[in-house]
């Protein structure tokens, strides 16, 4: 096989069709979510359709939509974030689904709820305090009250009430954000749940908030609707923080989240090619799929030639690097999946340019682009 025909075969791939359950995704590539703040009120309008669908058209097989809000008065901080709940919110997500449908596209909306990083007194509900498992912030300092039980159990249900609204409208799956420092995530990490209950201490009592949503969802939605969740080691404050320190914590975590229903881990790094653990080359996604066997999706600056967080510090945008490495691993079945982010949000027809080999018309990404909906 000559080089461009190994080139040709290795960008294919990202182009095959991928099957879960009753779902078949049309190509490899995942919108990665990322709040974009156009829904006033927290109703997605005709813009978010086409915003949606653009990349649908475009050779996106799976769009996991930016976080949407579930309904509990401190999950959001601001008013124009999109809601999974209320009967406004749910008819602009219906037309959302409809319009990436009829372009050929999969979504699932991320269910989202900010837990303790909601900033104290924030829109829309600045009467309303911010919770998290151990009333402490990211950087562990105690700013509230600890969850009762009773609250622990209404949150869970509401999770649920938003699972269920996804699949009634016709979303294709659901996400659950468990990454960055969100709830669910405070109740995993360490530093954010010092419990001394059912709740908190080790590895696999910090883990049993998200087992009880997961199987609260999966109890409700049946067993053949996809679910999936997102999971880091970082934190928004913290890009150096770990979840976990060996593959051992790694695996333990996620036996238990797969065995409460979770079909597929949506893996968030900040750059796809770093390894997770010494002695091995798998990034995080590719241990993850290593130890469970389950669904995986990488993510972290593709098609970037600097990371996220420089195109803000350093004030440079963002063209197309050499995606060659990540087609490489994913020929290699290191994961099954590729999340594009800010690389798609620059250009809606990213996808498509790629798999033509336009390389020299790709848009790159700039800190600007989020002004609009592109």
């Amino acid at each position: 096989m000559s080089n461009k025909q190994q080139e040709t075969h290795l960008t294919e791939a990202l182009f095959q069709p991928y099957t879960i359950h009753n779902l078949t995704i049309p190509t490899r590539i995942v919108m990665a979510p990322m709040s974009r703040g156009f829904s006033p009120n927290g109703v997605p309008g005709p813009d978010v359709a086409a915003y949606y669908r653009r990349r649908a058209e475009n050779g996106v097989g799976l769009i996991v939509t930016e976080g949407t809000v579930i309904n509990h008065p401190a999950a959001t901080s601001e008013p124009t974030l999109p809601h999974i709940y209320g009967e406004a919110a749910l008819n602009g997500w219906a037309e959302v689904v409809r319009q990436v449908h009829e372009a050929g596209g999969k979504i699932f909306p991320q269910i989202w709820h900010m837990g303790i990083a909601r900033p104290a007194g924030s829109q829309p509900n600045p009467d309303a305090l911010s919770i998290g498992p151990s009333g402490l912030d990211l950087d562990g300092n105690k700013v509230g009250e600890p969850m009762t039980e009773e609250e622990i159990a209404n949150v869970i249900q509401i999770y649920v009430d938003a699972a269920v609204n996804a699949k009634k409208i016709g979303f294709d799956g659901i996400e659950l954000h468990g990454a960055h420092g969100y709830l669910i995530d405070q109740f995993l990490w360490e530093q954010t749940n010092v419990r001394t209950d059912r709740y908190g201490g080790s590895m696999m009592k910090r883990a049993q908030f998200a087992v009880e949503v997961i199987q609260a969802i999966r109890a409700a939605v049946g067993p053949d609707y996809p679910i999936a969740i997102r999971i880091s080691q970082w934190k928004m404050n913290d890009y150096n923080a770990k979840l976990v320190d060996t593959p051992e914590q790694l695996e333990q975590l996620l036996s238990v989240l797969v065995k409460a229903g979770v079909d597929i881990f949506h893996c968030s790094t900040r750059r796809f090619w770093e390894p997770e653990f010494e002695g091995s080359e798998l990034n995080f996604a590719g241990w993850v799929k290593k130890l469970t066997g389950k669904t995986t999706i990488t993510v972290g600056s593709v098609g970037l030639d600097t990371d996220y967080v420089s195109l803000y510090t350093e004030g440079k945008g963002a063209g197309h690097t050499d995606i060659d490495a990540l087609l490489e691993r994913l020929d290699n079945d290191e994961f099954d999946l590729v999340a594009v982010g800010r690389a798609l949000l620059g250009d809606p027809a990213w996808a498509t340019k790629i798999r033509e080999g336009r390389m020299n018309e790709l848009q790159a990404f700039t800190p600007e682009v989020l002004a609009t909906l592109v």
